[in-house]
């Protein structure tokens, strides 16, 4: 629940940027892309901290090599959040991590289905969870359409 909360926050914060007069936030998808990016930055940081463990479990077993996989994965969000603030790369970027949203849903039905943890605490149930994907994947739709 918590990226969808910087990602709500940040958006926010954006945008009350753009309307004081920082140019980089005019209007609203630069404020969008913004804080995809500090969203996906912060899922990034779970790959490689003390919630990897956790993040590793979550990836069903049919999957070879679950560590490289997290690990691969944290690489994308951080080059994805990267290039998203960038005008010419945010399309590639919003494919790659809409791509990626879609390939790791199976881990998050996969830790909602066996009631795992992250950091201590239950993933949250397959619907919310089915939500929040869906948000992200809208944000990053309309972070990229022509205005």
């Amino acid at each position: 629940m918590i990226p969808i909360y910087v990602l709500t926050g940040s958006f926010i914060l954006f945008l009350v940027a753009g309307h004081a007069g920082v140019a980089f936030f005019h209007g609203w998808q630069e404020p969008l892309r913004a804080s995809l990016g500090v969203m996906f930055l912060l899922t990034a940081s779970a790959h490689w901290g003390s919630r990897r463990t956790d993040l590793i479990a979550m990836v069903p077993p049919v999957f070879p090599r679950p560590a490289l996989l997290v690990t691969l994965t944290g690489l994308l969000e951080i080059a994805g959040a990267i290039a998203l603030q960038f005008s010419r790369l945010a399309p590639f970027a919003t494919a790659s991590l809409f791509l990626m949203l879609i390939a790791i849903f199976p881990a998050n039905v996969y830790a909602a289905q066996h009631r795992l943890t992250i950091g201590g605490r239950a993933v949250p149930s397959l619907f919310p969870r089915a939500i929040i994907q869906i948000v992200f994947l809208i944000a990053l739709w309309f972070a990229i359409q022509p205005i």
